[in-house]
């Protein structure tokens, strides 16, 4: 399986996107995935410099269940945060996984460009832009013609 417009290898990673995979791992052993089994963690990097974890907390009202990258940029947002660089998902798949579209969505609000780095367990690796993924995104430049 491979995710359009990904950079797609195994290396071995920067000292610091080891710290952010090692800071998104942590999140990922804490989620909360009873029904989907389907660990995530993030760690989403402010323009500042601040590192936000985040994992996945689902809920048996499945639509009330969260991701980890809108966990992180919620908890950036309640810190202050309004802009964000770069975020590194890992998941327990051999395959990186993308942001979900609802992520892609989130994350477009503050970051059009953001740097979205997804690491597997056995070091692959995925990157992508934010713009890549969602090419024509509804920012809100798209409300001032309401």
């Amino acid at each position: 399986m491979s995710v359009h417009g990904a950079s797609h290898h195994a290396t071995s990673l920067t000292p610091e996107l080891e710290a952010l995979r090692a800071v998104a791992d942590h999140a990922r052993h804490n989620a909360w995935c009873p029904y989907s089994h389907f660990p995530v963690g993030a760690a989403l990097v402010s323009d500042d410099g601040r590192v936000f974890a985040g994992c996945n907390v689902e809920n048996a009202s499945y639509p009330a269940g969260t991701c980890a990258e809108r966990v992180a940029l919620g908890t950036g947002v309640a810190a202050g945060a309004r802009r964000f660089t770069r975020v590194v998902i890992t998941s327990a798949t051999h395959e990186p996984t993308p942001p979900c579209g609802i992520c892609r969505q989130a994350l477009v609000e503050f970051s059009p460009d953001l740097d979205i780095v997804a690491i597997s367990p056995d070091g692959r690796v995925a990157r992508w832009s934010l713009s890549d993924l969602l090419p024509a995104p509804f920012t809100p430049a798209s409300l001032q013609n309401v």
